[in-house]
This record gives structure tokens, sequence and C-alpha cells, in this order.
């Protein structure tokens, strides 16, 4: 299951690096606890609109862009799990048993009690 949390902290995570900024910075800035701030980053806390406000202006990011970015992540995992999910599944192989000749019966006084796909009868 792809998690939009997880997704969005990636993206500020990575926003955040890419500014070289520490979390004690970006969490000063922005008005929100370190611990909290890190947990949205790991994706183990669902962040409100305020603060994904609050947080994008502290990173001086366009709350437009990171969510065009966190969209784009997100439709790559989808992607990702739709072509997992298509994968062939090897088809298992039935064991074929013996063949059975019946020669010298009538076709009318044949009876086989087994299931259909385990048994083959030639006629001769």
């Amino acid at each position: 299951m792809i998690l939009l949390r997880r997704l969005l902290g990636d993206v500020l995570r990575r926003q955040r690096q890419r500014q070289g900024r520490t979390l004690r910075e970006v969490s000063s800035s922005a008005r929100v606890s370190l611990g909290y701030l890190s947990e949205v980053e790991r994706g183990q806390k669902e962040a409100s609109s305020e603060l994904l406000s609050a947080i994008c202006d502290a990173l001086d990011v366009r709350m437009s862009e990171l969510m065009r970015e966190v969209s784009d992540e997100l439709a790559l995992a989808e992607l990702a799990q739709s072509a997992a999910a298509t994968e062939p599944v090897p088809t298992p192989v039935r064991p074929r048993l013996n063949s059975v000749s019946v020669r010298s019966v009538p076709p009318e006084r044949v009876t086989i009690k087994a299931p259909a796909e385990a048994v083959d009868v030639v006629a001769a």
C-alpha cells in the first residue's frame, strides 16, 4: 500500500537536505517541534495543511511545488506497484499419469471413476 504521508515526508526531507539545512533550523523557523517535524519527514505523522504551509514557508518552497513533486512520486509508486502486480505467475505443472489402453471391451461398457483431469483413456 502506498502511504501519502510517507511520500510527503520523503519530499520534505529532500527539500530540506537540498538546502543543506538541519531539522532544528527548519523546525525553529516553522515553529513546530523538532520531534514532530522528524516524524512528519519519516511518514509517521499526518501533517495538517496549516503545518505544511508553515514548513513550506520555512523552506521557502511553494506548497504547489511540494504537492507536484509528491504527485510525481505517487504516480511512479503506482506504476511500480501495478507492474509488480502484473508479473506473470508461473503455471504449476500437473503430473502426467500413465495412459490406459482399453482394447477388448466395447466402448459402451467402459466406466471410469476418477477425476477427468487425472486419467487419459486411449481407445485402440
